[in-house]
């Protein structure tokens, strides 16, 4: 089957730098796969330029409405859906969201296949492309700034304004000027692994959980934490970690043994709505509560950190939480606040880097199923929408899209 994919530009406000395919995951899809073409459409915001894809030998073009499948990465503007096409992108409908509504209808509307990334998954249901590596990598490195600024320590250059992570890499030695603070990382999966990568390339050392706890040491440390260690069962049961994803309410958090020992929390773990909080407001007011910074690299607002009451943007990516009086201040207005970055596209501070490594994703395991038989049903999957009507692993969206009223999926 012979196949096009459009490079779509980004349409969203403020505009996403990132990109499926860079161009030198182009032209390897191109020597990969014989049936394929491709066609980038030209873009003044994309981390990589037009003619850097030009120099590759790549079509650049303002119009590629011609195209079989359009790939984008954010939302696409619905007066700029093409009808009749297949897209791939991260729509953030599947949870029932209220802004992405009209998206979806405008998808019905138009007879458009939507293909979500979020729904991509192996046989085993574990997602097969992803941002999240890099969320890690800019949250940990923000948390570090943040703290540092908090601290008056040393002042690191925003992700932002790096060319790249090797840019950003040489902001580190910075870091040697961190007292013997306590961190910790919450988290298994691709998120925690990109922050753990931040600390250890950064050299701080890694301790186990009891050392965390009962040990003092004279250099700045960090431990990570699994669900398991600061989460029990409410019945007193041995912990079941497949039992904590199916009934997370049946659990409760012991996160205060880490209150009084920690400084720094860098928040990764994957939060269900259902599953304990890791503190409360409350005990923000608590004398032994020693955190006084956070990265919520989930983001979850009003989710598992309390006091992330709203998200930040890269721009002013901090804010103060008063634990006196519950309220969000401007960041760093007095040493008694808890500082908290809680940026909600981390990823797009590193737009190139985070470009490839998703396209290496792409490259390795979702074009041989879009170009193949899709045997599998990995595209099948994460289909949405086809034909004007829902898919019918996505049925449920039927309310979402008729009325708007629907309760979001937790």
């Amino acid at each position: 089957m012979s196949l096009t994919i459009g490079l779509i530009r980004e349409s969203k406000t403020p505009p996403d730098k990132r990109v499926p395919l860079t161009p030198k995951k182009c032209t390897e899809a191109l020597s990969s796969f014989p049936n394929l073409r491709l066609v980038v459409q030209s873009s003044a915001v994309r981390s990589y330029s037009d003619q850097e894809y030009r120099d590759l030998g790549l079509e650049v073009r303002d119009a590629v409405a011609d195209c079989d499948v359009l790939m984008g990465v954010k939302e696409v503007a619905i007066d700029q859906l093409v009808p009749n096409k297949t897209y791939f992108m991260f729509s953030h409908t599947v949870k029932k969201q209220p802004a992405n509504r009209k998206l979806l209808q405008a998808v019905l509307q138009h007879n458009i296949t939507l293909v979500d990334y979020e729904l991509l998954t192996n046989e085993r249901g574990e997602r097969i492309v992803a941002f999240g590596r890099y969320a890690g990598i800019v949250g940990a490195y923000n948390a570090l700034l943040t703290y540092g600024r908090k601290h008056g320590l040393y002042d690191l250059k925003p992700a932002y304004e790096c060319v790249d992570m090797d840019d950003m890499q040489e902001e580190f030695f910075k870091v040697k000027k961190l007292p013997p603070i306590k961190m910790v990382v919450t988290g298994s999966g691709r998120v925690a692994q990109g922050a753990l990568e931040v600390l250890d390339r950064m050299g701080i050392r890694r301790v186990s959980v009891y050392d965390y706890l009962y040990l003092t040491f004279n250099e700045p440390v960090y431990t990570q934490l699994r669900s398991s260690d600061y989460n029990r069962r409410r019945d007193g049961r041995v912990w079941d970690t497949q039992n904590f994803h199916q009934e997370p309410e049946a659990y409760e958090s012991t996160f205060g043994n880490f209150l009084p020992v920690t400084d720094l929390l860098i928040a990764c773990a994957y939060w269900h709505p259902a599953a304990p909080r890791l503190f409360e407001e409350a005990d923000t007011q608590r004398p032994d509560f020693r955190i006084n910074t956070i990265a919520d690299v989930t983001c979850d607002v009003d989710g598992s950190i309390p006091t992330t009451k709203r998200s930040s943007s890269i721009a002013e990516p901090a804010f103060d939480y008063n634990p006196a009086t519950g309220e969000l201040e401007p960041p760093y207005s007095r040493p008694t606040n808890i500082t908290v970055m809680a940026v909600d596209n981390l990823p797009c501070e590193l737009p190139r880097n985070a470009s490839r490594d998703f396209g290496r994703q792409l490259l390795d395991n979702v074009l041989p199923h879009l170009l193949g038989s899709d045997a599998e049903g990995v595209i099948a999957r994460a289909t949405i929408a086809k034909g004007g009507q829902l898919t019918e692993r996505y049925a449920y969206l039927a309310d979402y899209v008729a009325d708007g009223n629907a309760a979001p999926v937790a």
